[in-house]
């Protein structure tokens, strides 16, 4: 594991070859467009997380559940779980969700399914995946190390999400919208259309 490289980067040359054709298929999209999508969700939940890392017991419990549910854990077997069926508390993309997007995973899902033109559902869908593989990555980027405690995830987490909102990527974007690009903590209409403009090679 390349301990240099953005966490997000790290994954997602982790999430190449076999796990992509896995996640494309099971959405029934086409590879290069599960690549992108991805490539969007990423940053946009290592950044939400970041920012949750950031607010005071963020970090603590963020910790807590890398450490009680996901720590040990290999990416191949929890996407493996993942596509299965029945949920636990390491493959509960819904629940895991909710904790690290609370009231804005809605435009979270949108905000995704818009930009890269995935539909809400397949963008839903996508990040109920991602999101337990996110946390067994994390967990095992912590400790695979020896120790590590609370401070350090969240220092990790922080320049993670610094790093992602000064790349000028559709994920960076989508992360600054979602938690409001107008300000108004709404992700409204013409935020969307911003975005998918942005994306998808529009003028404007």
């Amino acid at each position: 594991m390349n301990n240099n490289a953005s966490m997000v980067d790290d994954l997602m040359q982790q999430l190449q070859g076999a796990p992509l054709q896995q996640l494309s298929r099971q959405l029934g999209i086409d590879p290069a467009q599960a690549s992108q999508a991805v490539g969007a969700a990423l940053p946009m939940m290592m950044g939400a997380l970041g920012r949750n890392a950031a607010q005071p017991q963020g970090a603590d419990s963020l910790f807590a559940a890398l450490q009680n549910n996901h720590s040990g854990l290999d990416i191949g077997s929890v996407l493996g779980a993942v596509m299965g069926t029945g949920t636990s508390p390491q493959t509960d993309g819904a629940g895991i969700l909710g904790h690290i997007f609370g009231g804005a995973q809605p435009r979270a899902e949108a905000g995704l399914g818009q930009a890269t033109g995935i539909g809400n559902q397949t963008a839903s869908q996508l990040m109920k995946m991602l999101a337990p593989i996110v946390m067994a990555y994390l967990a095992k980027r912590m400790f695979s190390g020896g120790q590590a405690d609370p401070a350090q995830l969240g220092q990790a987490l922080g320049q993670e999400q610094q790093q992602i909102t000064q790349q000028a990527g559709i994920g960076g974007n989508l992360l600054g919208a979602v938690f409001d690009q107008d300000g108004d903590g709404q992700l409204g209409m013409s935020d969307l259309m911003s975005l998918g403009s942005k994306f998808l090679g529009g003028g404007r």
